[in-house]
C-alpha cells in the first residue's frame, strides 16, 4: 500500500513534503508502544458501532502529520496513520468522520499516555487480566445431569429428580431437558407431561430443540394429537417456534397418515408467521408420492416455483424415485437433465434411485455401468450404490456374485457398512447357508462394524430354517453378550 501511495504522489501536487525533523518525530511515535496497543484494538471499534473497515484516505493522514507543529497533534495523526494501515481496503470519507474515529482510538489508550510508557510491563493493558466473557466461562457440571445420565431406569431417574428437589437443589433447563430426554426415550410420556407442567409453572426458558425431539418421539409412537398440542403450547414455555419445529410437526403428520391435516397446516403457514421452505414442500410431496398421487405432487412442485422456493436435490430425488419404482426410467432421466440444467447436481442417492430403476427393468449391467460411470461425473459411489446391485443379485439367487461385489467395494476403498453386510446375511440365510452368513458376521465384527438387531434376527431365522439349533444358540449367546436382548424383547 505504501508503494502505491508513493507512485500516486504526483497526483497530489499540494501535498507538503515532510521535513527531516518531523519525519524523525513521526518515526519515534510509530515506535511508541501505546500507539501499537491502540492499533491492536479493532474489536473496541466494532463494539462501539464502527464497521470492520475504516474509511480514511492515506495521503490526507500523511499530509496532516507532515504539517503539524505540536507533539500532541503529531501523536494523534500518527494514531490516524496506524488506523489507515490497519484497514487498507477502504473507501473515501470526510475528515470529520476520521477525527471521530480518532477519538475512539485514543479512548483505547489511557489518558496519560506518556506516563503509561514508564509503567511496568506486568501492569500494561496488554498483560492486564481481562474478565472472561459469559460465552468464555466454563459452566460447572450439573451434578443432577451427570447422575441422571448414568441411570438406565426411567423411574429411578424421576425419583432422583424429586430427591434432588427435596435436598434444595434448584433445577434449571439442563436438568429438565436431561430428564425429559431420558423419559421420552423410554416412552414414559405421562412422566414427561408432569415435568413439562413443572417447567411451565416455574417459568423455565426452554430451547426449541427439546420440543422438536419430543414431537418426534410422540410421532414414533403415533401420539399425533399430543405432538400437535405440544407444538401449539411451545410459546407458553418461553420458546419461540421456528420453521424447524414447523417442518417437524408436518413430517409427523405425514408419517402418521395425516396428510390432509399437514396440507391444511402448510396452507396456514403464512398466517402463523412461517414462510415455508423447500423442506416444508418436500415433506408434503413425500406424502403425496407415498399415496401414489403423481399429479398432485407435480402441482405442488409447480407451486414451489410460483412461490420462488427453489427445489433441492431431495425434491428431484423424490420425484425420480417414484418414477423409477413405476418403471418410467426415461421420464426420470428427463428430470435428471432438468435438475442439472438448473444447477442442482445429483448425489449418490440420485444415482442409487436410477440404478434401482434399471434393476427393476432387468438391466443389471446398465445399472452397474452407471455406478462405475458416476465417479467420472463427480460423484463417488457409496455403500448404498453397491447395496442396490447386491440386493438385485440376491433376489436373482446370485449370492456369490454379490460376495464378489463386496470385495470390489473394498478394493475401491469404499468401506462397507452394516447394511451392506446385512444384505448378504439375509440372502445367504434365505438360501439355507447360515454358516457362511455367520462367517460374514464374524468378518464384519473384526472390521469394526457392530451387528444390529436385524443382523441377529436374520441369523436366528437362518439357523432355525436348517434346524441347526446349536448354531442358533451361539448367535443367541452372542446377542445376549452385546445387550441386544434388553432393548429388543421381540427377538425372544
Amino acid at each position: 500500500m505504501i508503494q502505491n501511495f508513493k507512485n500516486s504522489s504526483a497526483s497530489f501536487p499540494h501535498t507538503p513534503r515532510p521535513t527531516l525533523l518531523r519525519t524523525q518525530k513521526a518515526t519515534s511515535f510509530f515506535a511508541n508502544p501505546a500507539i501499537n496497543v491502540a492499533a491492536r484494538r479493532p474489536e473496541r471499534l466494532r463494539r462501539m458501532g464502527w464497521p470492520g473497515a475504516v474509511d480514511i484516505h492515506l495521503h490526507e493522514a500523511l499530509s496532516s502529520a507532515a504539517t503539524t507543529d505540536t507533539e500532541e497533534e503529531l501523536f494523534r495523526n500518527a494514531l490516524l496513520f496506524i488506523c489507515v494501515m490497519s484497514y487498507p481496503r477502504t473507501k473515501l470519507t470526510n475528515w470529520v468522520k476520521a477525527k471521530d474515529l480518532l477519538n475512539v482510538v485514543c479512548f483505547c489508550v489511557p489518558a496519560q499516555h506518556y506516563s503509561y510508557l514508564g509503567r511496568d510491563k506486568s501492569k500494561t493493558l496488554k498483560n492486564s487480566k481481562q474478565p472472561l466473557r459469559y460465552s468464555q466461562r466454563r459452566r460447572k457440571p450439573d451434578p443432577f445431569v451427570t447422575k441422571v445420565k448414568q441411570v438406565e431406569d426411567p423411574d429411578e431417574a424421576l425419583s432422583l429428580f424429586y430427591e434432588y428437589h427435596r435436598m434444595g437443589f434448584r433445577h434449571d433447563y439442563p436438568s429438565y431437558s436431561a430428564l425429559i430426554y431420558k423419559l421420552a426415550r423410554s416412552r414414559s410420556f405421562e412422566a414427561v407431561e408432569q415435568i413439562l407442567s413443572r417447567i411451565e409453572e416455574n417459568d423455565v426458558r426452554c430451547r426449541e430443540s427439546l420440543f422438536i425431539a419430543l414431537i418426534q418421539h410422540y410421532g414414533k409412537v403415533h401420539l399425533v394429537d399430543k405432538a400437535v398440542r405440544l407444538f401449539q403450547k411451545m410459546t407458553s414455555f418461553n420458546c419461540t417456534r421456528s420453521l424447524q419445529s414447523f417442518n417437524t410437526i408436518l413430517n409427523v403428520l405425514v408419517e402418521n397418515d395425516k396428510l390432509l391435516d399437514a396440507v391444511e397446516l402448510l396452507n396456514c403457514s403464512y398466517k402463523m408467521g412461517f414462510r415455508p421452505n423447500s423442506v416444508s414442500f418436500n415433506v408434503i410431496m413425500k406424502g403425496w408420492l407415498e399415496k401414489g398421487d403423481w399429479e398432485t405432487a407435480c402441482q405442488l412442485f409447480d407451486e414451489m416455483l410460483e412461490k420462488k422456493v427453489q427445489p433441492t436435490v431431495v425434491t428431484y430425488n423424490s420425484l425420480m424415485g417414484f418414477l423409477c419404482r413405476k418403471g418410467d426410467y426415461e421420464r426420470a432421466l428427463s428430470l435428471l437433465e432438468d435438475m442439472t440444467r438448473k444447477g442442482k447436481y445429483p448425489n449418490a442417492s440420485t444415482y442409487a434411485l436410477l440404478m434401482e430403476g434399471l434393476c427393476l427393468l432387468g438391466k443389471y449391467e446398465e445399472a452397474k455401468k452407471l455406478m462405475f460411470d458416476m465417479e467420472y461425473r463427480g460423484c463417488k459411489p457409496v455403500p448404498i450404490n453397491f447395496g442396490v446391485l447386491m440386493s438385485d443379485l440376491g433376489k436373482r439367487g446370485e449370492i456369490d456374485k454379490a460376495k464378489e461385489l463386496l470385495k470390489e467395494m473394498k478394493r475401491r476403498k469404499c468401506k462397507p457398512d452394516v447394511v451392506s453386510y446385512n444384505i448378504l446375511v439375509n440372502y445367504l440365510c434365505k438360501e439355507g447357508r447360515p454358516a457362511e452368513a455367520h462367517k460374514l458376521l464374524v468378518e464384519m465384527q473384526i472390521e469394526g462394524h457392530k451387528p444390529n438387531a436385524a443382523t441377529y434376527r436374520m441369523m436366528l431365522d437362518g439357523f432355525c430354517k436348517v434346524e441347526d439349533f446349536e448354531g442358533g444358540l451361539k448367535v443367541l449367546n452372542a446377542m445376549l453378550m452385546v445387550g441386544i436382548w434388553s432393548s429388543h424383547g421381540w427377538l425372544c
